[in-house]
């Protein structure tokens, strides 16, 4: 596993607070120890959104990996399983 590092965030890190597991070409981010989103047979899925640093993480992984993600609501309406 590998800690995210902030890229489309204003904040300078995420202090350990969330890392991505690469399996291939599938990845997953855990946010506070919990699975919170993956990027599976090229298609996104988040599990979680809870926190606003939550929000922040799931925002930026998916960006990262070349997916749309404006807003809390863009993200569930796209992306969310319940």
């Amino acid at each position: 596993m590998q800690e995210l590092t902030p890229i489309f965030s204003n904040q300078k890190n995420f202090y350990k607070k969330a890392f991505i597991e690469i399996n291939g070409k599938n990845k997953k981010l855990y946010s506070y120890n919990i699975l919170v989103a993956e990027i599976r047979n090229k298609k996104a899925i988040v599990y979680n959104l809870q926190s606003n640093s939550t929000l922040r993480h799931v925002k930026d992984f998916l960006k990262q990996f070349d997916f749309l993600a404006t807003t809390k609501k863009q993200i569930i309406n796209d992306y969310f399983i319940a």
